[in-house]
């Protein structure tokens, strides 16, 4: 009971002084909406629109999430209120999923606003909303314990904000979003492979285009072993760098 109101309890505090702030709501709406609209001015076709929705969206939750908690974490342990939390009597898992919730959030609110918008210039009624709903949640999960990952390997803001750059330009040329892997150099095809967002991206193209290049169940394994992956990394920092 006391783990579960000390989650709720940072949770509410995350959402009430980072993820619920006018600029940040903004934002949250903006950055998918100005991607969505260059693309669209671009495209100028509802066919061509809805072959880049998976792009946009994939790319509305990565960005989202990870400069929203990389940033975050880092501001809270330069100010030490940060080390006040890992006082608090919760086990280490839970506060950093606790940490970690509103910016799975953050990102699934962000991966519908393109949707929004293509709802109004483009036919959507072929698409498979249950596997947009698995995908945009796993994306998300991913996307965030990546930016996790990020805060608690630096020290400073401008270092979390390169460090993300350094992960997520390569994704997004890399991961299949907009240039298929298959018309990548050789040498490139396995750092895509390499790459969690290669394997949600796959997913949306499947919910929406329902065609990918690997099984469901893979893709969905895959991105379960990155986010594993990612959050004991994460865990093994904060211990080895914040603790002992």
């Amino acid at each position: 009971m006391k783990t579960a109101i000390a989650f709720w309890n940072i949770l509410m505090k995350d959402m009430r002084n980072y993820y619920l702030k006018p600029p940040n709501i903004s934002w949250g709406i903006i950055f998918p909406f100005a991607w969505m609209l260059m693309f669209f001015l671009k495209s100028k076709t509802p066919i061509e629109t809805i072959n880049i929705l998976p792009g946009i969206v994939a790319m509305s939750i990565l960005f989202g999430t990870t400069s929203m908690l990389s940033v975050t974490i880092t501001f809270e342990r330069r100010s030490r209120s940060f080390d006040r939390l890992l006082l608090a009597p919760i086990n280490l898992v839970w506060l950093m999923l606790a940490k970690s919730f509103g910016a799975i959030l953050f990102g699934i609110v962000n991966a519908f606003v393109p949707f929004i918008i293509a709802w109004f210039v483009t036919d959507l009624s072929t698409i498979h909303w249950g596997i947009v709903l698995i995908s945009v949640i796993f994306i998300a999960i991913t996307s965030t314990f990546l930016g996790l990952f990020i805060a608690v390997s630096v020290s400073e803001v401008f270092e979390a904000q390169t460090f993300s750059n350094f992960f997520r330009f390569p994704m997004v040329f890399l991961c299949g979003l907009f240039i298929p892997i298959s018309q990548l150099p050789i040498f490139l095809r396995p750092l895509s492979y390499a790459m969690p967002l290669t394997y949600g991206a796959d997913l949306l193209k499947m919910a929406i285009h329902q065609s990918g290049n690997f099984p469901f169940v893979l893709n969905f394994l895959i991105l379960l072993a990155f986010s594993m992956l990612l959050f004991l990394a994460s865990k093994r920092n904060i211990l080895r760098k914040w603790i002992y």
